[in-house]
């Protein structure tokens, strides 16, 4: 999944009301669609954040299937107020509670606080909102009972890009089990108490409700403005196309190509998202070798990032190999991939995984390798977001989310997503590894509603898309074909550097974000360039500008 914030969230003092898309808007002076209360401080720690609930149908095309409710919260202007802009933190499953909590502050700046900023657990996600969490495991040890024996535990054991015979039987000899225990998934989480609500869940119902929230706040033709970050740009796009008239000011930040996430399977769809994947991994050991042993531990003294790189792959091997020779290592080539290609989210990050992550994991295999480890039952839960009341359920929101809104199936194998996985190692990343996205051409629902088109109508207002020029998921390749497909209606502003989002800091970035929620405005150039500020260091005495000059010299 693409996701930006996780987070346990529990809000009281919450009251609710009802108001639908299709209702005559309330006065946004006496609002009774929204009843604002304090937020639980152990949660939402930002004081000034106000929480609601929100009634939403489950079904805008059928009332007959019931309703349910969001968790939302608010920070409000602090000058002159032009209207609401919704922040949506992407994921999918990524709690907006705790976007705002996290990411409040930051946003008020940018936009001179000028407008209430709103954002809201969508449906599928949190203990509080409903539908909420996708819960299909009740606890940790029913998922490992359940995937026992599984890559779903192990991880995929690779090195290079997938090119040792019996790394590829290994895997392509799982494709039966992993084929049957998939369909096995989805028919167990529709039979949990969550399971009715799989059809509900999915983006253009949100997009609805965010417009049925527009409406209670600031009127039935207000322009709507929106926030959104990277699987939040799906949402952005579907929501600028399904409601062009209603679109105020828009940014969006990490962009997903729209026409390939509506037109392919999604196994075919994510290698493609990885397409920059390694030129943000190179950009990473270039950083190392520059900052030296002093800056980075994978370096050592005059050596190239070709060296730096050389001892990542001799530790994944040892890694791979030792776990060949015993499957319940406690670390495998595949954990490490998996830490690497976290870090490669956030240059914020590199250095702690080279100066922490990666000596605990030499560590972690030198003890396997000289046989001083203990083997286990079991080898870890899984990456699964936990965001549910209950502390030992697992959840599946990401997925339901993601395969609710995919295309129908098709007849894909799981040998056919394999054999794709083996050859997106050695055409897209030999490092960064598919999401769940696997789990959508078994997945037994898809929402009720799905927008698959257009994605050019001629919109109210012009929008503001931003890549950065490296993303390791996100490519600026996404960006580019929205703003052609949108044309006139759109600008692109790129930020020279590396990260899923515009994550590094920029002051060139910041005006023209900031100039764009306060006056309107957006460079005149169909493409701009910002360069990251010349203070932020990647490593000690680092900075992204050195190896950008670095990567081309």
């Amino acid at each position: 999944m693409l996701v930006l914030i996780a987070a346990t969230l529990l809000v009281s003092g919450l009251a609710t009301a009802a108001v639908t898309g299709d209702e005559r808007p309330m006065d946004p002076e006496n609002n009774l669609a929204f009843q604002w209360g304090p937020c639980d401080p152990a949660i939402v720690e930002d004081p000034s954040i106000s929480c609601s609930f929100f009634e939403i149908p489950l079904d805008y095309h059928d009332r007959s299937a019931g309703t349910g409710r969001v968790a939302v919260a608010k920070a409000n202007a602090t000058t002159e107020r032009f209207g609401t802009l919704f922040l949506n933190p992407g994921g999918p499953g990524a709690s907006g509670l705790a976007a705002l909590d996290q990411l409040g502050s930051t946003v008020l700046s940018l936009t001179g606080g000028h407008y209430d900023l709103v954002s809201w657990d969508p449906r599928g996600v949190g203990p509080l909102t409903i539908p909420g969490d996708i819960v299909c495991f009740s606890s940790v040890e029913e998922y490992n009972t359940f995937w026992n024996g599984t890559i779903e535990l192990t991880g995929i054991e690779m090195t290079g890009n997938f090119t040792d015979p019996q790394d590829i039987d290994a895997l392509l000899s799982q494709a039966p089990l992993m084929q049957k225990k998939y369909e096995e998934l989805g028919e167990r989480c529709l039979q949990q108490p969550s399971g009715k609500y799989l059809k509900y869940v999915g983006t253009a119902a949100t997009v609805r409700d965010m417009v049925a929230m527009a409406n209670a706040l600031d009127g039935a033709k207000s322009p709507i403005n929106l926030f959104g970050l990277s699987y939040g740009t799906v949402f952005g796009a579907w929501f600028i196309n399904m409601f062009p008239e209603r679109v105020g000011r828009v940014v969006l930040d990490g962009v997903l190509d729209p026409i390939l996430l509506a037109s392919e399977e999604t196994t075919t769809f994510w290698p493609k998202q990885l397409m920059d994947a390694d030129k943000v991994y190179d950009a990473f050991v270039t950083g190392c070798a520059l900052a030296g042993p002093d800056g980075c531990s994978i370096a050592t003294q005059g050596r190239t990032p070709a060296d730096v790189d050389a001892n990542i792959q001799t530790l994944l091997q040892r890694a791979h190999d030792a776990a060949h020779k015993n499957s319940s290592v406690p670390v495998t080539s595949a954990d490490i991939r998996a830490q690497l290609g976290s870090a490669m989210y956030s240059p914020d990050e590199w250095a702690t995984f080279a100066n922490v992550s990666y000596p605990q994991a030499v560590d972690a295999v030198d003890a396997e390798t000289s046989g001083g480890v203990d083997s286990r039952a079991v080898k870890r839960q899984g990456l699964r977001k936990r965001q549910n009341s209950d502390p030992d359920a697992v959840i599946y929101s990401g997925q339901a989310i993601e395969c609710g809104d995919s295309v129908n199936r098709k007849g894909t194998t799981m040998d056919d997503v394999f054999r794709g996985i083996i050859s997106s190692s050695r055409t897209s990343s030999h490092l960064l590894w598919p999401n769940p996205l696997a789990y959508c051409p078994f997945w037994p629902v898809r929402a009720v509603e799905r927008y698959q088109g257009p994605f050019n109508q001629k919109l109210s207002n012009r929008v503001l898309v931003l890549s950065n020029t490296y993303d390791p998921i996100t490519p600026v390749s996404g960006a580019r074909a929205l703003v052609e497909l949108l044309g006139e209606d759109a600008s692109l502003v790129l930020l020279n550097g590396f990260g899923h989002t515009t994550v590094e800091p920029s002051q060139c970035l910041n005006e023209i974000i900031s100039a764009y929620f306060v006056n309107g405005a957006l460079p005149e150039d169909s493409t701009v360039v910002c360069e990251v500020d010349a203070d932020y260091e990647v490593f000690t005495g680092i900075d992204t500008e050195a190896i950008l000059a670095a990567l081309v010299s």
